[in-house]
């Protein structure tokens, strides 16, 4: 009996202690002509270490991209990926999920990377939450240009500077 209190304590903190993370992604790219261009590009994608799942839509040239729990995502892999492909990403939106994630002066830490929130107005953020990737090379230059005209950062200790907006 002991032993089954032990284990309904230690199952109910494993549930409830949920990992802050990037959970999905939509990509759009641009530069996809065919089918077989689509097919390789997500091929590209797979071999990510942190990529779970991928839906494309070859219509709007999008990829739902579902990433798997517990392995830090990295965009710059991802735009890499799609350049090595022979294409360009057109824009990049991800959702987070902000459990125990501590946002200070606009900015959060993840996977070694600083995100910088660029139109929030200190705001809280609980549960998920979608947002743009605005550097160039996510966006197109006039998003680009729109939200990183004013903005001066200094170089983290470690990682990138990536620029959201919501």
């Amino acid at each position: 009996m002991k032993s089954l209190k032990i284990f309904i304590i230690i199952f109910s903190l494993s549930v409830t202690a949920a990992k802050a993370q990037f959970t999905k992604a939509e990509l759009q790219v641009s530069g996809l002509t065919c089918a077989l261009c689509a097919k390789s590009t997500e091929k590209a994608l797979r071999t990510l270490p942190f990529v779970g799942e991928i839906k494309t839509d070859l219509i709007r040239n999008t990829y739902l991209i579902t990433f798997k729990n517990d392995v830090p995502v990295n965009f710059e892999q991802i735009s890499k990926k799609v350049q090595g492909s022979g294409f360009s990403v057109n824009s990049l939106k991800a959702t987070f999920n902000f459990a125990n994630t501590k946002v200070a002066e606009n900015t959060f830490n993840y996977g070694g990377d600083t995100y910088r929130l660029l139109n929030a107005a200190d705001k809280s953020f609980t549960g998920d939450v979608n947002f743009t990737v605005v550097d160039n090379g996510f966006a197109p230059k006039s998003v680009s240009k729109k939200y990183l005209g004013q903005v001066t950062d200094t170089a983290p200790a470690s990682g990138r500077i990536y620029h959201l907006a919501i």
